[in-house]
């Protein structure tokens, strides 16, 4: 009897065990519980953490996360509105806020995770598409090229080298798809907190065809660079060319003027020098004449005078130098017989 009543307590004890296993269940700090009943939900949302009973066997636990929540969705290829393709990697934060809607509608995170990456997928394509390349990449609307300061008005009104102006910015573009996409994903209980986008690039198929553009444009800036260099350093030989004409000019006027000046004063020294006596005038004249031999009489020059040539005067006979040539003179003494003593003389250097 004894051993019956203990194998019966025993197994009194295991079965209240078990019914307590199942009626008893623990919430977390960080969890929110929905009880369902055959699949269905019944009762609120419990919230609170600690100790809490349920029907045993019938009834099951739900268990909810209820901190912040993370969706990061995969890249996806959209098209921009100028038709270029680009891949949009975006991430997002979301939390549960109704357990007892997102159970009836996505059954666990999973569900969520999957609807989110439609929905928002969905989103960003839509606000894409409606704007350029541009919006997406730049931050915000406010831009600063540093070549449309350097290059100057003819460079930042051109074509060449200039973006097209922007009139939102990525971070307006990202809230745009949060305003669209939190309604939507409201009606299954969660609550989206945020979105951006992690990262933004070229379609790999238009990558190769967009590189090519940015360097032919590159290029063409570069050109238009060397071109206007190449004009302003023309314009500056050719300043330089027209300063030192004018410059070498006025040197040569210069120097013009002091040899003028110059030669004024030693003619006026030599007539001073020289007009103080007859002697001194002759002399001079002497002097001057000797001077133009040298400068006339060569080796192979051949001369044909007049007997009464001034020129011919110092070529006579010494006895003759003092008087003046006449006609009658010649028979008497020939005029040119003295003539190789007198070359030889003014052949010889002035100091001798």
């Amino acid at each position: 009897m004894k051993a019956a009543s203990s194998f019966l307590i025993l197994i009194a004890g295991f079965a209240l065990f078990i019914i307590g296993n199942a009626s008893l269940y623990s919430v977390g700090e960080t969890e929110q519980v929905i009880i369902t009943q055959f699949g269905k939900p019944v009762g609120d949302t419990i919230k609170d953490a600690g100790l809490h009973f349920k029907t045993p066997f019938i009834q099951h636990v739900n268990r909810f996360d209820k901190r912040v929540l993370e969706w990061d969705g995969p890249p996806v290829s959209m098209p921009t509105r100028d038709k270029l393709y680009i891949v949009v990697d975006s991430f997002a934060r979301w939390r549960i806020t109704d357990p007892r809607v997102f159970f009836e509608n996505l059954r666990d995170e999973r569900g969520a995770q999957s609807r989110l990456t439609d929905i928002l997928g969905s989103e960003a394509r839509n606000v894409i598409a409606r704007h350029d390349f541009i919006e997406a990449i730049r931050t915000t609307k406010d831009r600063k090229v540093a070549r449309e300061v350097t290059v100057g008005a003819s460079i930042a009104d051109a074509r060449i080298g200039t973006m097209p102006p922007i009139t939102r910015g990525r971070a307006e573009l990202e809230k745009e798809v949060f305003a669209n996409a939190a309604p939507k994903v409201k009606g299954f209980g969660i609550e989206l907190m945020d979105l951006r986008f992690k990262r933004i690039n070229y379609s790999p198929a238009v990558s190769h065809d967009i590189y090519q553009r940015m360097v032919t444009e590159r290029t063409q800036i570069a050109e238009r660079f060397k071109s206007e260099g190449a004009g302003e350093a023309a314009k500056i030989l050719g300043q330089r060319e027209r300063d030192l004409k004018l410059i070498e000019s006025e040197a040569y006027r210069k120097v013009q003027e002091i040899e003028g000046a110059a030669d004024a004063r030693a003619t006026e020294i030599y007539a001073k020098a020289y007009n103080q006596t007859a002697e001194a005038a002759e002399l001079f004249e002497f002097l001057k004449t000797m001077e133009a031999y040298k400068k006339i009489i060569t080796a192979d020059t051949n001369l044909i005078l007049s007997t009464d040539s001034s020129f011919l005067r110092y070529l006579k006979s010494s006895d003759e130098l003092a008087a003046p040539l006449s006609p009658s003179a010649g028979a008497a003494n020939d005029p040119l017989k003295n003539l190789p003593t007198l070359l030889d003389m003014v052949k010889q250097p002035s100091g001798n």
